[in-house]
């Protein structure tokens, strides 16, 4: 375990306290309830530009991208901030796969660059102390969208 600095201990504080805030919860609990394009078209389609949706998967993304940020740069230990991230994880599995053609779209190799650093890393964090715990996540999670769509569609 990493020597955690008051400092880091208040910046993790902090970052939560951002997630707090009431249009930031609402476009998280979206993102994780609804988000699921799979390719950047599909993402101009659900989530076009001046949207409810366009907005809460920007601040949503934008933020885990700005947190995952300090957690890269060292500003805070990783093990405390991995331990009490998992929506940001979340955030980043959902969009690992458009990456390589978002960054081709927009023309810009370094977009979303701190997430999935953070992803990446977090993401080996978890397979060193739960072998097979992000496998099941996923697999976990497919489910849980493939039922939200089926009874969306009923």
């Amino acid at each position: 375990m990493g020597q955690v600095t008051h400092d880091q201990a208040n910046l993790l504080l902090r970052i939560y306290e951002l997630r707090r805030e009431p249009r930031l919860r609402e476009a998280r609990a979206w993102f994780i309830g609804h988000f699921d394009a799979k390719t950047p078209e599909e993402v101009m389609q659900k989530c076009p530009p001046g949207t409810e949706a366009n907005t809460n998967m920007r601040m949503t993304i934008g933020y885990w991208e700005m947190a995952a940020g300090f957690s890269n740069r060292g500003l805070i230990d990783d093990e405390l901030f991995f331990e009490n991230s998992g929506e940001g994880f979340l955030v980043y599995d959902r969009i690992r796969d458009l990456l390589p053609a978002m960054r081709a779209m927009y023309k810009n190799p370094h977009a979303f660059g701190q997430l999935e650093a953070f992803g990446k890393r977090m993401e080996a964090w978890n397979e060193r102390r739960a072998p097979g715990h992000i496998a099941h996540m996923r697999q976990m999670m497919t489910q849980m969208r493939s039922a939200s769509a089926k009874s969306a569609a009923d």
